[in-house]
């Protein structure tokens, strides 16, 4: 009975040891691809921490993260709350869990100490990681072919290559479907018992390849994420000859197992397929299908005659422990079939077991440190023992191999905590090297192991002691680099790391020193310069290695001694003087200014010039610099030399310094115009130009920089009105009022640029021709006008001379209108005297043939022009329009007068233009006939323009221009004298002018508004306004 109780209480006791030293698990889910600093849980409130009050912690509670050492941990955990998060390395389950499918079998497993050893507990942490629609559906090709017999019977199926997704579950592939399938197929899924959806083709109408050879459709999957994700393929379908029979495997399913140790070349299974065809068509080829994964190719290999399936490469069970094999038969005119293969790899004893160390107590150097004064059951670190083997080839045993004050507590599934069995003691063992031993079940049994190396530290209780308080110290100037000066040493009552001594300089001293950590050395690490300090006074300090460290200090006084060791030193690194371009020689450049640290002689410094190509001089003494030359800044903008400085020292020291003479701009040269290239060209400005609108530009350089170089533009001459403006600027020249007719035809700009140089700017003129018109018609009399133009006086408008200005216009109306009124009457009084000399008879004929001759050759033109004439009032095409002045009976003769209006034309036909002699009177004219257009002068800022009469002027009836057309052209009947035939033998009749092609528009004129004439003359005949009238 005493024995069953110990028993009892044994079992007891070691259930609750093994409670005890159990650890914690918790689950949580976390789904993939997570931005890092997500919370994931808390573990001091998931796992329901409390402490007790009345347990005294040696540190407050801390949550440690266990991984091994180089591992990177794909979450963190605050170490003062226990709080997790996600970091910045990304989550990947693909990535992670490659080769599972399975919906909930992806997890991430870490440890996490719960610290200190009072209230130590393990616990472990799986995050089961959820998958998230990240990858899309993928066909093997882009491209999938399919051959059918003709001959295939309705409803017949076929396997299409399936798709690809590396998510799981709903976010995996879902659905399959056929586009532009023609009514011809239909697609149907297969799922198989592993759950892959295979599509396959079913032929749903009779195929003849005599009709159609080929179809191509599109075939799309399509997987079940939110969103969904799906991809595209081109199924091409090939109908080939009649083929009768397809291969037929004899075994469409085979399973075989084969060790993981099987030899290079061992057969895996021999495919067996027949066909009932006869000759080619009977003779079958074996191969791979798409569907098998790398890792299968990669391995294996299938004869394409035979259908042997051979080992290609070594095997690994813990690779993958089977493989899944799609073989394809085909006698090569039809859709192959298709038998899968299972190939389970069986596993041998061929893995030793692995001991990965993840240490609580951070190592030093691979090495964990230890206070002798650490309480037992203290943790040291986390064995995980694992073996890729299975069953009892993957069963491990974890122990150590001999007896040591630490032992292996057993806490998970082969993961042991290391801890403090015994007290230790520094005095009796300093070091422990820990062998700890894995061991599986496997015959033979394999074995690995794994070394922990454990240093006890010593508690350090004694600081270190100079030897003296005060340590002083002389020396020489100018000493080697690495010179030394003295050995310092210090004492230490501690054994071990507590009595291990190191040395370092205190906050106050000069980095020129350097002290060895190890033995105390003192060295200079630069040259003493008595020049800048000739006095250090420091402090050296002694520490030892405890923990917590303790120290000792002394001060340390040292005395430079002086020598000869500085070179002459300039102000400056670098001189840049800036000198006016008509400095003249041997003016003043600049002072370069040297000293020296030194005394005496060696402090006396001469000054010279290297490579200055006697350009320069420089005082020796007092360093000015002088030009040898005359300068030019657009021949060269700088100079640059060296000054060098000796000094008197024994060796000699010199320096040298770079020196840049910059010559800086004067105001010596004028902008020149390079848009326009020349004062001859000229510029249309339609008529339709908008005010604001950019017409032309100028634009002008200068040889000269800065403020010399900055140009402004204005306009000084030919913009009397202002029509124009300038943008100072750009040189833009835009239209500044809306264009009138008044302002056609062509305006010469005075344009000057001026720049802003001191003291005196200088500034360039330029001529702008501007020919405000609708076209140009006739450029090269534009040209000839421009020509004419440049022979007027910069200062004077165009239009004065022979050129009449616009400011005029008025003036010349006034003469224009006398003008007009004394040729009218001139032309009555003729016309009266004539007729009083006419005899009655000549008088009936002439009325015979006034009445057969002055009659207006087209009735119909005209009434037509008067419609035309109603709708639009200013055609654009060219038309001349005439009057006719009508004797007219009134009822009161002692009333009879003359009532007219005469439209000026502004433009001349090219042909005419300036070709008539005035002083001849036209051949054609009758001698009696006034001239109502001789020696007219236009209203535009143009020439005279000269009009060639055509007609003769009957009696009674006479033909005066009545409106000028908008373009400024004068066009006399047609195109050209010759397009016109006189149906009368008598000179002076008017004769029919037939005109083909319209008027010919000549060059473009500046416009202006035509201009009306108003007179009454009492000899009773009236001018009927507005009746167009055509003449030969």
């Amino acid at each position: 009975m005493d024995l069953l109780c110990a028993t009892y209480l044994l079992v007891v006791f070691i259930t609750c040891i093994v409670y005890e030293s159990a650890g914690q698990e918790k689950n949580y889910i976390i789904r993939e691809e997570r931005p890092e600093n997500v919370l994931i849980g808390n573990l001091l409130k998931d796992l329901n921490l409390t402490l007790d009050p009345d347990i005294a912690l040696s540190t407050p509670l801390q949550f440690k993260l266990v991984y091994k050492t180089g591992d990177v941990p794909l979450v963190r955990v605050e170490e003062n709350t226990g709080e997790i998060f996600t970091t910045s390395n990304r989550i990947d389950r693909e990535k992670l869990c490659s080769g599972i499918f399975t919906e909930h079998k992806c997890f991430y497993e870490v440890e996490v100490a719960v610290l200190p050893d009072e209230v130590f507990r393990l616990v472990k942490i799986r995050f089961l990681i959820e998958d998230i629609n990240d990858n899309s559906p993928l066909f093997p090709s882009t491209v999938i072919n399919i051959s059918i017999p003709e001959n295939t019977a309705v409803n017949s199926r076929y396997s299409v290559p399936s798709a690809i997704d590396p998510d799981v579950g709903m976010n995996g592939i879902q659905h399959y479907e056929l586009l532009k399938g023609q009514n011809v197929f239909g697609l149907d899924v297969i799922e198989t018992p592993e759950g892959d959806k295979w599509p396959q083709l079913i032929v749903q109408q009779s195929l003849d390849r005599e009709q159609k050879d080929t179809y191509v459709m599109k075939i799309k999957v399509e997987d079940g994420g939110d969103p969904p994700r799906s991809s595209t393929a081109i199924l091409q379908v090939t109908v080939t000859d009649v083929n009768d029979n397809r291969p037929v495997f004899k075994e469409k399913d085979i399973e075989v197992n084969i060790p993981e140790d099987a030899a290079v070349g061992t057969s895996v299974v021999q495919l067996h397929a027949t066909d009932a065809d006869l000759g080619s068509n009977a003779k079958i080829h074996f191969y791979f299908g798409n569907q098998i994964s790398n890792l299968a190719k990669r391995h294996f290999a299938i004869d394409n005659n035979t259908g042997l399936i051979t080992v290609k490469e070594p095997l690994d069970r813990e690779e993958s422990h089977y493989h899944k094999l799609t073989v394809l038969a085909s006698d090569g005119s039809s859709t192959p079939s298709r038998a899968t293969v299972t190939i389970n790899i069986t596993d041998i004893n061929d893995n030793v077991p692995s001991i990965d160390t993840r240490y609580i107590i951070n190592p030093v150097n691979g090495t964990v440190l230890l206070s002798e004064k650490a309480p037992l059951n203290t943790k040291i670190a986390l064995i995980t023992v694992t073996d890729k083997d299975a069953d009892l080839n993957g069963k491990v045993t974890c122990f150590t191999d001999h007896d040591v004050p630490f032992r292996l507590k057993p806490v998970f599934d082969n993961q042991f905590l290391l801890e403090t069995a015994a007290p230790l003691d520094f005095e009796a063992t300093r070091e422990y090297a820990i062998k700890i031993v894995a061991s599986d079940s496997g015959k033979p049994p394999l074995n690995q192991s794994a070394m922990l190396l454990i240093k006890i530290k010593d508690e350090n209780d004694n600081a270190p002691v100079f030897t003296l308080p005060v340590i002083g110290l002389s020396f020489i100037e100018n000493n080697p680099p690495g010179t030394e000066l003295t050995k310092i040493s210090a004492t230490d009552a501690d054994s071990g790391r507590n009595a291990e001594l190191s040395y370092i300089l205190g906050p106050n001293a000069p980095t020129i020193f350097n002290l060895d950590r190890r033995t105390g050395i003192l060295t200079a690490v630069r040259k003493l310069d008595r020049e800048k300090q000739d006095r250090y006074s420091f402090t050296v300090i002694a520490k030892d290695n405890g923990s917590p460290s303790l120290q000792a200090n002394t001060t340390v006084t040292l005395s430079v001694l002086d020598q000869n060791d500085n070179s002459p030193s300039f102000t400056h690194n670098e001189y840049n003087f800036y000198v006016p371009e008509n400095l003249p020689m041997y003016g003043t450049v600049g002072l370069i200014t040297v000293t020296d640290a030194d005394s005496g002689e060696n402090a006396i410094v001469t000054l010279s010039l290297v490579n200055a190509k006697d350009n320069f001089i420089i005082d020796p003494i007092t360093g000015v610099i002088r030009p040898n030359i005359t300068f030019d800044r657009e021949q060269q903008g700088s100079y640059t030399f060296q000054v060098k400085a000796v000094d008197k020292g024994n060796p000699q020291k010199s320096s040298t310094v770079k020196v840049t003479i910059f010559v800086e701009d004067v105001n010596d040269n004028k902008p020149m115009f390079v848009i326009p290239s020349n004062n001859y060209s000229f510029e249309l400005v339609p008529t339709s130009t908008n005010p604001g609108s950019v017409v032309t530009r100028v634009f002008a350089v200068d040889n000269d920089t800065g403020i010399n170089a900055d140009l402004r533009y204005s306009i000084i001459g030919g913009n009397s009105r202002g029509l124009f403006a300038i943008d100072e600027k750009t040189g833009n020249i835009s239209l500044k009022e809306k264009i009138i007719v008044g302002d056609h035809g062509l305006h010469r700009l005075v344009i000057k640029v001026n720049d802003s140089g001191k003291p005196e700017p200088f500034h360039t003129l330029a001529l702008v021709h501007l020919f405000v018109n609708e076209t140009i018609t006739n450029g090269s009399y534009i040209q000839e006008l421009v020509r004419r133009n440049m022979e007027t006086p910069v200062g004077q408008n165009i239009g004065d001379g022979e050129i009449t200005p616009q400011t005029n216009d008025y003036v010349k109306i006034i003469i224009a209108i006398i003008a007009g009124t004394m040729t009218v009457i001139l032309v009555i009084f003729v016309t009266a005297l004539v007729r009083c000399r006419q005899t009655p008879r000549h008088k009936v004929v002439q009325k015979s043939k006034q009445s057969g001759e002055w009659v207006s050759p087209n009735q119909e033109n005209r009434q037509i022009k008067k419609k035309k004439k109603k709708k639009k009032r200013s055609p654009k095409n060219l038309l001349l329009n005439f009057v006719t002045i009508e004797e007219s009976k009134t009822e009161d003769p002692a009333h009879e007068h003359i009532n007219g209006t005469l439209d000026i034309p502004v433009e001349l036909e090219e042909q005419t233009m300036g070709k008539y002699n005035w002083a001849t009177t036209p051949t054609t004219f009758k001698p009696d006939s006034p001239d109502l257009a001789k020696h007219y002068k236009s209203a535009s800022p143009q020439p005279t323009f000269q009009i060639k009469p055509e007609t003769p002027v009957p009696p009674k009836k006479h033909h005066v221009i009545q409106e000028l057309p908008l373009d400024n052209t004068f066009v006399v009947g047609c195109d050209s004298l010759s397009k016109c035939s006189s149906s009368s033998s008598d000179p002076y009749s008017v004769s029919e002018c037939s005109c083909q092609g319209g008027f010919k528009a000549p060059g473009p004129i500046h416009t202006r508004q035509p201009l009306r004439f108003h007179w009454i003359l009492d000899n009773a005949a009236s001018v009927n306004v507005g009746q167009p009238t055509a003449v030969s």
